[in-house]
């Protein structure tokens, strides 16, 4: 039964505290869970950390007394605390861009009930004086029926999403002691530094775009004028373009059409492209798709008689084109491969 006791209603929430915790830590983890879930099935893109918390006992009693204590016995209206806790379990999303926190929001919006919106985004934006961390919290609870939350109907919960860099500026912003009583002068200092924060996430998610854009075209362009299904030198009529200088976008691009099968991942794609400008600073994209038209038939033999005799060994797709790039010119890239490789390679070559 709820009441006006205050003492008594502390007593009753500090043994329901006690008596659910094991089960308020695996309601957490089963919504971090499915929350994962539902990321992984949407399209989110990357999402860099989720993670959860239970707020601390006394905490929840502090933040009801707070909030709602006067209010309702102003009004005479009984309470008991726990029904006033929307954030006893927390779970934070950190998304690597700010335009992923409307996604990440409307995929927990179809999935769970909203009790409650706090738009801190809006709210800092929308005032000129104010300073302090930006982020969206959803106060959610689950709908049963769209899965195994048969547990936790008690347990509403508390959703922060945020961007990487206003993770990063919530923590800084914390720190801050004694926020109202600054003087004005190191407000201005601070609201300098929120805005430097919130420019960088601006230009994080500027850079983003642009290097997508940068990728498109380079998978728009054509490997080549006239480029036949053939991975050898017999596919006939191969006129490759010219001018334009191998980095990372149309090394995807040509190396893509060859591997079809291998997801090149981008930071290897970058110092692999690194490692073949340090042999060639004008190494072309055209030189490399002559390089993997002439050569990779002989490396794919080569290949199948290594893994055949060292069948702990790998081989992979990076491995062929240093191959492929040894072979195509021997004196601008004999330090594409090891000494060891070489001196297998070369020996195999004798015998071919």
């Amino acid at each position: 039964m709820a009441s006006l006791d205050f003492e008594f209603e502390k007593r009753k929430f500090r043994k329901f505290y006690d008596q659910n915790l094991s089960l308020i830590e695996e309601t957490k983890n089963s919504y971090i869970g499915a929350i994962e879930r539902l990321i992984e099935q949407s399209d989110v893109g990357e999402v860099t950390k989720i993670e959860g918390r239970i707020k601390d006992k006394e905490e929840c009693i502090k933040k009801f007394q707070r909030k709602y204590q006067a209010k309702l016995e102003a009004d005479e209206q009984p309470y008991r605390i726990k029904d006033y806790l929307s954030d006893l379990i927390g779970i934070r999303v950190i998304c690597l861009y700010e335009d992923q926190i409307s996604v990440v929001s409307d995929v927990l919006k179809n999935h769970f009930r909203i009790i409650d919106v706090t738009d801190k985004i809006a709210a800092v934006e929308s005032t000129e004086d104010l300073f302090g961390y930006k982020g969206l919290h959803m106060d959610l609870v689950p709908v049963r029926e769209r899965g195994s939350f048969s547990k936790s109907r008690e347990f509403p919960f508390e959703v922060q999403i945020r961007s990487l860099i206003q993770d990063a500026w919530s923590v800084l912003d914390h720190k801050i002691k004694y926020k109202k009583s600054i003087p004005n002068n190191l407000k201005r200092r601070i609201n300098v530094l929120s805005a430097l924060f919130e420019l960088a996430d601006r230009e994080f998610k500027e850079i983003r775009n642009a290097t997508m854009e940068l990728l498109q075209q380079a998978t728009a362009d054509p490997v080549s004028e006239s480029f036949s299904d053939g991975n050898d030198a017999s596919s006939g009529g191969l006129l490759v373009t010219h001018g334009k200088s191998i980095n990372a976008f149309n090394f995807l691009r040509v190396a893509g059409h060859f591997f079809k099968d291998f997801v090149f991942e981008d930071y290897k794609v970058d110092n692999f492209v690194q490692d073949i400008l340090k042999q060639n600073s004008d190494f072309k994209r055209a030189d490399l798709h002559k390089c993997l038209v002439e050569n990779l038939k002989i490396i794919k033999d080569y290949r199948a008689q290594f893994l055949l005799q060292n069948p702990e060994n790998t081989f992979s797709p990076y491995t062929a084109i240093r191959h492929c790039l040894y072979c195509y010119d021997r004196a601008t890239f004999g330090g594409i491969l090891s000494r060891g490789a070489k001196e297998r390679f070369e020996e195999w070559l004798k015998d071919v």
